[in-house]
């Protein structure tokens, strides 16, 4: 399949494994430049050995993207490495079983920062570079956002967070030429 992406750049956050890992090994497969950002090292030493076995173009950046700084950071050392973002790949999140009779509010706020805030901070620092390349933003999100699931109150806001946050950056940098869309796995 040819999905014109050859030489883009595409940063891919949660890339190290599972549908990040698998976005991030389709876009190298297609030619594409694949930025993996992933906090666990593991994962992100093993993909790396299988990027370079291939002779795939790719990098390979551990990170936490808890703070907005860190995902600054890993903007900027994008930009260095390869000058330019042509799209990103908002994925990094984990289903924490954060829920409401068995969570607490200080909890809630912890699992709204591992399954949303990266979202944003990520978007915002790289439009000035989307804009430049027209690129495009994917959010994924879960079929939860729309289904519920129990006891995972706090993933489950954060999806649905990220469809709204979809529609209106969508409307947002229309302007720009950035085309914005999510995905929800059907798991």
């Amino acid at each position: 399949m040819d999905l014109e992406i050859k030489d883009k750049v595409v940063l891919v956050t949660g890339g190290a494994k599972g549908i990040g890992g698998a976005s991030s090994q389709a876009c190298a497969q297609e030619g594409a430049i694949s930025v993996v950002v992933d906090r666990d090292a593991a994962a992100c030493e093993q993909l790396h050995h299988t990027f370079q076995s291939h002779g795939w173009q790719a990098t390979v950046i551990g990170a936490d993207l808890s703070a907005a700084n860190i995902c600054e950071d890993v903007i900027k050392e994008t930009v260095s490495k390869f000058g330019r973002i042509d799209a990103l790949v908002n994925n990094a999140g984990i289903n924490d079983k954060v829920g409401l009779e068995h969570g607490n509010p200080e909890e809630f706020v912890s699992s709204l920062g591992r399954n949303l805030l990266h979202y944003y901070n990520m978007t915002h620092y790289s439009v000035p570079h989307l804009k430049q390349s027209r690129g495009v933003i994917v959010n994924i999100s879960s079929k939860t956002a729309l289904t519920g699931q129990g006891g995972t109150s706090g993933y489950v806001a954060a999806k649905a967070a990220i469809l709204g946050m979809t529609r209106e950056w969508a409307a947002e940098l229309l302007p720009y030429g950035i085309r914005v869309n999510a995905w929800s796995p059907p798991r």
